[in-house]
């Protein structure tokens, strides 16, 4: 707490960590806590056309897929997503990037949902990559996939999303933390609300989300065109590197 009273100046990932920052520590100056964004290298992340990895990975070449990316966590909202994909149509596969579980009992869990979902769908409408996939062969996920999908219950500004965006791929997503921030709703894709106390909505929208992408040929390719542009002039280093050291400026000017 000290730190923080005594800095001269503060930054935050997004508003919404700000506004967690006030929250936690009253007695900061607000005007010392500054707001700058995570960025990602545009030039790695970009749109890939190879498709050696979703060989490898048994992704089929003839349906659409979407795609989780993120640790096994409470946080992550693996479950509310996988809630959702018992609701996916049909021909949509669902293509989860997922390990490291916090605990043994929430890997078990996680398991045994998947399981249940392959049993309901079918076992090749669930591809679960259980390794640690390289960065080549995740761009190639994004790059291919229907839309991202990132059902996570908080998120101080989701950088997965970033990466996403920049290999033109719609984002879907829930509207919580820092998201709203990165992912701009109807444009570079779709926003679902999120409440603690009812997540079953969460499941439900994400659901709807992916279905309408699905049904609108053009319509998920057109958000990754935006998104891409987003993540290249707002989301790049050069671009974080200069508002960072703007905040340095204003520091020393105190």
């Amino acid at each position: 707490a000290t730190s923080y009273a005594h800095a001269c100046a503060i930054i935050a990932v997004s508003l919404g960590m700000r506004d967690d920052v006030l929250k936690a520590y009253p007695l900061v100056d607000p005007a010392r806590v500054h707001v700058v964004h995570n960025g990602i290298d545009t030039d790695i992340y970009r749109p890939d056309p190879s498709r050696g990895a979703l060989e490898r990975y048994g992704i089929p070449a003839d349906r659409p897929y979407v795609l989780f990316v993120g640790r096994i966590t409470r946080q992550k909202g693996i479950r509310h997503l996988l809630a959702a994909a018992e609701h996916f149509d049909d021909d949509v596969v669902l293509v989860l990037c997922a390990s490291s579980p916090d605990t043994p009992e929430i890997g078990e869990e996680t398991r045994a949902a998947g399981d249940a979902l392959r049993a309901a769908r079918g076992p090749a409408s669930v591809i679960w990559i259980q390794e640690q996939a390289e960065r080549t062969d995740l761009i190639q996920l994004f790059t291919h996939a229907l839309a991202f999908v990132c059902p996570s219950v908080y998120e101080p500004l989701g950088i997965v999303n970033l990466e996403a965006m920049a290999c033109e791929t719609a984002v879907i997503a829930s509207a919580v933390g820092g998201i709203p921030e990165v992912v701009v709703d109807g444009v570079t894709g779709l926003l679902v609300p999120y409440d603690a106390a009812d997540p079953s909505g969460l499941e439900a929208g994400l659901a709807r989300a992916v279905n309408e992408l699905a049904d609108e040929p053009g319509r998920a390719p057109a958000m990754g065109v935006a998104g891409r542009e987003r993540a290249v002039v707002d989301f790049s280093w050069d671009s974080i590197a200069a508002q960072t050291v703007d905040v340095y400026r204003q520091a020393l000017a105190r």
